[in-house]
């Protein structure tokens, strides 16, 4: 496979000797692969041994290029000689490229393994076979002689790294992406609209693309952004931004809110982000070079929440948006536009035959047919594409007969092209296709399968068949996804269909009827019911019961309104052979005495009025999935006993819930379990130990006293605790846990039992507080102490053997606002403290003398040392609240040094009085760079700055760059960050940690 026809999911794979280059050479080239946007793999948290890993071997296949470091001690590594041979495997196999750097090494000693080199080679090759100890020489002796940069011919390092970052970007847009070769006429639409665009100005601009549906817009976005996003820091291409919109259903303004949410999650790399105003994008992307595309939008108010204010935006920002409305751009404002025409007769001619024949241009015997055919499809992509798949392989014959429906068909719209697809389908296969249509899409396969397996369908036949006719992708991950064109051919389908003959029912009005009258038959299998616009509705008792095959019902709004309203008795009886139950604000206080739960795979009562679900032990073993978010009446869960293959389940503001029953130890499979802001939630049994779970939010339970034993094999666990003094000696046995999020009202003393797979720890404190211990193999620790009184452990808690004071944490947040009492014994640690990353704000009154470079004001200037190629400082800012008025006000700096400027943005929570605002800031200069310049800005009043430089380089960038533990690999350039707060994190495919950073974006220009 020639490699521009891969997906790479890393631009680049690094490999190189840790201790020779990883806190030197290697860290500076990373820092400088992130500014020029460039995506390289992280090895962070693999443990090294002699074999390499699946995981590894996986990354190295999923790279674009693969740079080897050569260093003296290079060979010394089996691990680092068996990534090698990796490595071209991949180049032979799959074309990856391969770039080297001899960095301290005689290219010579690599090619003929002598010298330092050779001799730590040989020590490495003692007990090894024969055959091993070939392949390591002839890799060696290959990749010697692949021309690469030199370190001894360089006088100065960082320019070595530039021109190295440069030849990379440039082989990563040397070979254009082949992912898009199915559409004709796409370079010569990226050449226009690239011009349109003026990549060479600076100034931000907006660009629409417009034109009908299914012409290949989306194409083009997606193609133009793959081509561009190498130069871009900050970028996101925005899916089907008309449908979210829509789909949210929280009012125009609540909804422009989450699609800002949306847009900031993914384009700052966060897990979570609570946006409360819509000025939050541009103050959050203020002076960010950013890339947006908004794909498919068709309301102003979209563009409202997401494109305006552009000039808030860095140099060379672009924002892209494609829309079926020319209009629409018009009337905002957008005049710098692109029209996507129809492709001439030649080129639609060439995309069906794409399609029918999988060549350019028509078999033998079919030319006729092919013009016939690319005419009739009105040269739309879409429909070439889709009647070209239903074509390929069939006869000339076959060929006449769906030609002949074509022509004597009067409507030539879309949606009469696109249903040849459909129509050249088997029975079984058009059924699935409409399932997939109205309830499945955008959902994994082997769910969709469970769903379906019993329904006579041949799902695994069916599926590729659909995929085969370009009617549904299956993406990366599994997911099924089908165009939202062909969604809407799959409703007229079933418009059209005879009443009787329907399976599925979506006509909201001929749905009343059905419920109201019990006019329902055994024929209908699955029911789509938007209940916005019916006004009241009345169900009666035997409504569902007479439609025996019913499996699928969905009752959701898509836009709220207090007279939509759903009346049913409280027998009404559901049929037995119910798979999926998705009833949004559902209106009485239980379920139905007579509900057959045996078949039941989704059960999601969102916003329900209930109170509680059934009585007893029930049979649950298909139950997979459970959502119960927002039920906030709910007082009492089932027994669960029975619900064995149960793996997600949500209960987030479930505010009424008091104790989860004992029946959970039973759920072995759950994954997922998500209890946000259950705020009347007390009891939670001990010592279940759940084999499955992965991942696990109590935050925001206000009334949690314990600390439960949940589960050993959790890798996400956020808990909410009202007093809590130390965390209990079973979490060491928690072998699995990464990421650890505490929120208390307690004295934690110390966090001495965290298993040394913890990485990420985040604790927030309420009142008076000690500030804990914790273990030395923390690599980030993230401190919210807002408005307490806190102090250092003294003497009834030294610091062991193996511990350390939070501060002495590669990554450290520590939030004091407000925090007047902080004794200051704390004090003095956070200021004398040099934390390689994050931040620190606390009470004070003037700037420290530690920071030998101060001046009144908002600017100071420094003079770096001219022998240092690496220049860390540590700046510190006395702000003052000035009348601040809002939640979080910005802190702006910019940094310039040798015509280069560097701005960070960090969000300062609202402040009483006068408080000091620490970071550190990293300098990676030239030797004749001999002056820096600070200036800060602000809503709040900038009283006075200072900055100190850390004279100790060797010592700080051990600090700095090397992770405790295992001695692997901490960015420091990943210093992108975003405004803390704890929510809820629920996403109907998994519950995520609740981690929020506060934020320092960095460009330069």
């Amino acid at each position: 496979m020639a490699s521009s026809s891969r997906s790479w999911r890393y631009n680049v794979f690094p490999s190189f000797h840790g201790p020779d280059v990883r806190v030197t050479f290697m860290s500076h080239l990373k820092k400088q692969f992130q500014h020029n946007g460039i995506i390289a793999f992280n090895d962070e948290g693999i443990e090294r041994s002699k074999l390499i890993g699946t995981e590894l071997i996986r990354s190295i296949r999923e790279s674009r290029i693969s740079i080897v470091v050569l260093s003296e001690n290079y060979g010394s590594s089996s691990w680092c000689l068996n990534e090698l041979l990796e490595i071209l495997k991949c180049q032979e196999s799959a074309g990856q490229i391969v770039m080297t750097v001899f960095y301290k090494v005689d290219p010579c000693d690599v090619r003929k393994q002598m010298g330092e080199f050779g001799k730590t080679f040989k020590e490495t090759c003692e007990g090894k076979t024969e055959t091993q100890v070939h392949k390591w020489i002839h890799a060696l002796t290959h990749v010697a002689n692949i021309a690469g940069e030199h370190s001894v011919n360089w006088n100065n390092e960082a320019k070595m790294i530039e021109k190295i970052s440069l030849n990379v970007s440039d082989n990563l847009n040397a070979t254009p992406s082949r992912d898009f070769d199915g559409m004709v006429g796409l370079e010569g639409h990226l050449g226009k609209i690239q011009c349109l665009l003026i990549l060479e100005n600076d100034e931000p601009m907006t660009l629409g693309i417009s034109g009908p549906a299914g012409i290949g817009k989306t194409t083009i976005a997606r193609a133009l952004y793959n081509q561009l996003s190498p130069d871009f820091p900050l970028r996101y291409f925005m899916e089907n931004v008309g449908g979210s919109y829509r789909n949210i259903g929280c009012g125009d303004h609540g909804s422009k809110l989450r699609l800002q949410e949306q847009l900031l999650l993914h384009i700052l790399n966060q897990t979570n982000i609570n946006v409360c105003h819509l000025d939050v994008i541009s103050e959050r992307l203020c002076n960010q070079k950013v890339l947006i595309v908004l794909d498919d939008v068709d309301s102003l108010d979209q563009l409202d929440a997401l494109a305006k204010d552009i000039y808030h935006f860095g140099s060379g920002s672009r924002i892209i948006v494609t829309t079926k409305d020319q209009e629409l751009l018009e009337r905002y404002g957008i005049t710098n536009t692109y029209h996507v025409g129809f492709p001439s007769n030649g080129e639609a001619l060439e995309i069906f035959c794409r399609y029918a024949f999988r060549r350019n241009s028509p078999k033998y015997g079919f030319e006729k047919l092919a013009i016939r055919v690319a005419e009739l499809c009105g040269n739309l992509p879409l429909g070439l594409r889709v009647v070209g798949s239903s074509l390929g392989g069939k006869s000339g014959d076959e060929w006449e007969v769906i030609i002949h429906r074509l022509e004597t068909s009067l409507d030539e719209d879309l949606e009469r092209v696109l249903r040849v697809g459909y129509e050249t389908l088997h029975e079984k296969d058009q059924a699935l296709f409409l399932h997939i249509a109205i309830f499945f899409n955008n959902k994994d396969q082997d769910y969709v399968k469970s769903m379906l397996h019993d329904c006579n369908l041949n799902v695994e036949h069916g599926l590729r068949n659909l995929v085969n006719r370009s009617l549904i992708d299956i993406s990366t991950n599994g997911e099924i996804v089908m165009h939202s064109l062909l969604q809407q051919m799959a409703r007229q389908v079933i418009q059209r269909q005879e009443p009787w003959k329907r399976h599925i029912l979506i006509d909201p009005h001929e749905i009343c009827d059905v419920l109201e009258y019990e006019t329902g038959t055994r024929t209908v299998c699955g029911i789509y019911f938007d209940t916005s616009e019916t006004g009241e509705v009345f169900v009666s008792k035997g409504a569902l019961k007479r439609m025996r095959n019913l499996q699928f019902l969905t009752v959701h709004k898509r836009k709220h309104c207090e007279k939509d309203i759903v009346c049913i008795p409280q027998d009404l009886e559901f049929p037995p052979r119910l798979k999926l139950l998705h009833w949004e604000v559902y209106p009485r206080k239980s379920l139905p005495m007579r509900f057959h739960l045996e078949n039941l795979v989704e059960l999601n009562m969102r916003d329900s009025q209930l109170e509680k679900l059934w009585e007893g032990s029930q049979p649950l073993t298909n139950l997979k999935k459970m959502d119960l978010a927002m039920s906030c009446h709910l007082k009492e869960l089932p027994d669960l006993s029975n619900a064995t293959n149960l793996e997600r389940l949500n209960l987030n503001d479930c505010e009424s819930l008091v104790e989860i029953p004992s029946s959970f130890s039973n759920l072995h499979k759950l994954k997922a379990l998500s209890m946000f802001a259950c705020t009347k939630l007390e009891v939670i049994p001990a010592y279940m130990n759940l084999a499955s779970l992965e991942s696990v939010d109590m935050t925001a339970c206000q009334r949690l006293r314990n600390f439960p034993d949940i589960s050993r094999n959790v890798s996400k666990f956020s808990i909410s605790v009202e007093e809590l003094d130390q965390v209990p000696e079973s979490i060491r046995l928690w072998s699995r846990l990464r990421v650890l999020t505490i929120t208390s009202k307690g004295k934690l003393k110390s966090l001495t039992h965290l298993p040394q797979s913890v990485k990420h720890l985040h604790l927030s404190c309420i009142g008076e507080q000690r500030i804990p211990y914790f273990k030395k193999s923390l690599q980030r620790v993230e401190l919210y102490l807002n408005s307490c009184r806190s102090s250092l452990l003294r003497e009834d808690c030294e610091p062991k053997e193996g511990l350390t004071c939070p501060y002495d944490t590669p990554y450290t947040q520590l939030d004091y606002t407000n925090c007047f009492k902080l004794d200051r014994e704390a004090q003095t640690a956070i200021i004398t403290e040099h934390f390689a990353q994050g931040w620190a704000c606390l009470p004070g009154g003037e700037v420290p003398v530690e920071f030998d470079h101060r001046a009144k004001g908002n600017r100071v200037t420094i003079h770096p040392m001219s022998n240092m190629s690496l220049t860390i400082f540590k700046v510190c800012v006395l702000i003052s609240p000035n009348q601040q008025t809002r939640e979080s006000e910005q802190l702006v700096c910019s940094r310039i040094s040798k015509g280069m400027e560097e701005i960070s943005v960090y969000a300062i929570p609202r402040i009483q009085r006068k408080h000091l605002f620490l970071f550190p800031s990293y300098l990676l200069q030239e030797s004749t760079s001999r002056e820096a310049v600070f200036t800060f800005s602000s809503e709040l009043e900038i009283v006075e700055c200072g900055v100190q430089i850390w004279k100790d380089e060797s010592e700080r960038n051990q600090s700095a760059y090397s992770k405790p533990g295992n001695g692997e690999e901490e960015d420091v350039s990943n210093n992108q960050q975003d405004t803390y707060n704890i929510s809820k994190a629920w996403d109907e495919e998994e519950a995520e940690e609740n981690v929020n950073l506060n934020p320092a974006k960095r460009t330069k220009r």
